[in-house]
């Protein structure tokens, strides 16, 4: 078997390889992944693994946004220190983990049962309901996000964002004090992790914050001109198919 660890620890991932060789000395196990940002790399380069071991907290987030980013076809057993209620929502999505330190064996145990899928070729867990099962249904909704430029990475709270935007087929988010950064989710994905009550995708080039809104005008076609606050050169009109609903979301209707 070809095996990823994504574990940000170095003494964990060390741990975990040793006992996996052991399991399996014939095993090709290349160096770990340690951040969200390089499984991304990887998994973006076509790289497919027979198994993944991936820690849930990492240095730059929580690996389910991994899955946010990029297309992970492989088998995964997570390795976690979570509470009663989470280790619950593993066991009724079928989907393993081992609670750290991990032990040889259920480790042993754990690699038996992913045997199975590669000898029977059978369906692997959806890991969307276990994500959903994770999530606590008043948060719901994304509350900051993580900007890497250069080796830098930098948290934004939600509350700092003005309004999200495409241009050259790149995805922007511009913050109230002017700031503008690269950010790797797409419209489409944004669309379904922001709180739709404080923000509106206008058109296909833009999602804008309530709080972005300076002064709006009628247009052509009963249609919306916005000047957004920080200002930004492109045009900011809201599409004619989407002004009705633009207009019932800023008086606050469902």
């Amino acid at each position: 078997m070809n095996i990823l660890i994504v574990e940000d620890e170095e003494p964990a991932a060390e741990r975990l390889k040793k006992m996996l060789l052991e399991l399996e000395p014939g095993a090709i196990i290349p160096e770990s992944i340690v951040s969200i940002k390089t499984a991304v790399e990887y998994f973006n380069k076509g790289n497919k693994p027979d198994l993944i071991f991936m820690d849930i907290h990492l240095a730059d987030g929580n690996s389910f946004e991994i899955f946010d980013l990029t297309e992970v076809s492989a088998p995964v057993i997570f390795t976690t220190a979570y509470d009663e209620y989470a280790i619950k929502a593993f066991k009724v999505n079928s989907v393993e983990y081992l609670m750290k330190p991990v032990k040889k064996e259920e480790l042993q145990n754990a690699v038996a049962k992913f045997r199975k899928y590669f000898e029977k070729k059978e369906q692997l867990p959806d890991l969307t309901k276990l994500v959903e099962a994770l999530r606590d249904p008043q948060s719901q909704y994304k509350k900051r996000f993580l900007i890497r430029f250069g080796e830098h990475i930098k948290a934004i709270d939600i509350e700092q964002v003005a309004y999200f935007y495409t241009e050259d087929k790149i995805n922007f988010v511009k913050t109230k004090d002017n700031h503008t950064y690269h950010i790797e989710y797409n419209l489409d994905r944004l669309e379904q992790i922001l709180d739709p009550e404080k923000f509106f995708r206008i058109n296909r080039q833009f999602i804008i914050g309530i709080d972005s809104i300076d002064q709006m005008f009628s247009f052509s076609k009963s249609r919306v001109k916005i000047n957004l606050k920080p200002p930004i050169a492109l045009d900011t009109i809201v599409s004619t198919e989407r002004s009705p609903l633009f207009k019932d979301w800023l008086g606050g209707k469902d």
